[in-house]
């Protein structure tokens, strides 16, 4: 395992589908950011017939932001290959220090003890920076140089913020990495256990029935000037057929709640493209 890891797994995919030309820019899709008050990018790639579906290709491919809560992906499976995570289920007691989400409301889903799982459904920045500080600077680095992860544009050092780096836009991702990170995720494509890469996949299953699978991670963080970025990637299945997808969005103020934006045009995309009722 070690031996793989020393090879960069870089997690782009767009660069070279381009070169083949199965990319389509839908620029119709506009009208979802421009309803909710927002800019950003989307992509989706449909692994079956190996095409993308991309709107605003300059930023998915080359606009990078702090990746906020979906590095709980990267910091899942870090810790739970290094054993700092035991299993899903793993408990860290809550430290009692009272903490709130971004707009100020009580962090009700974080303030009390959380397994793994229910931390990465509450999206709990406490117990993920509990997790980074027992992994440590240089196993997280390691393993950050192994990916590839947020270095796109120069390697990535980690300093003294250990447990904040992924928030304080010390790192940067951009879309096009994002959808890569996910789709190798899907395929036990990433230098993991494939114990492991599972135990991620099914924490991040959002919903399911009978005609489609929704699994995704979100994020949600700021920008040196304030100006708020949400984040949801990952992946739908519908017939057994995986569509990877990562969608960023740009609020106008500190005070927008990104979190029905996010979701709202993330399923208004993909039910415009036909996806919930199982016919994909």
């Amino acid at each position: 395992m070690r031996r793989l890891a020393l090879l960069l797994l870089p997690l782009t995919l767009l660069f070279a589908a381009c070169q083949s030309n199965n990319v389509t820019e839908d620029k119709s899709l506009k009208r979802f950011f421009d309803s909710a008050g927002v800019t950003g990018s989307f992509g989706l790639f449909d692994n079956a017939q190996g095409q993308f579906t991309i709107y605003n290709l300059p930023a998915f491919k080359d606009s990078a932001y702090l990746p906020a809560s979906t590095f709980k992906i990267v910091n899942s499976l870090i810790g739970l290959q290094t054993g700092r995570i035991s299993s899903t289920t793993m408990v860290i007691p809550w430290d009692g220090i009272t903490r709130f989400y971004p707009l100020g409301d009580t962090a009700v889903g974080w303030n009390k003890d959380l397994s793994m799982k229910e931390a990465f459904q509450a999206s709990a920045v406490p117990y993920y920076q509990a997790v980074a500080r027992r992994i440590g600077k240089d196993t997280m680095q390691f393993w950050l140089d192994t990916l590839g992860y947020g270095q796109r544009y120069g390697k990535f050092k980690i300093g003294a913020n250990l447990d904040t780096f992924w928030l304080d836009n010390s790192v940067k991702v951009t879309g096009d990495e994002q959808l890569g990170l996910v789709k190798k995720l899907y395929f036990d494509q990433l230098p993991f256990f494939k114990s492991t890469q599972q135990a991620v996949r099914n924490v991040m299953l959002q919903e399911e029935n009978a005609n489609y699978r929704l699994s995704y991670k979100t994020g949600w963080g700021f920008q040196p000037n304030g100006q708020p970025v949400g984040w949801i990637i990952g992946w739908i299945e519908e017939n057994k057929h995986p569509y990877f997808f990562s969608l960023e969005v740009n609020g106008p103020n500190r005070s927008f709640d990104m979190r029905p934006v996010r979701i709202g045009i993330l399923k208004g995309i993909l039910q415009e493209m036909g996806f919930f009722k199982g016919k994909r």
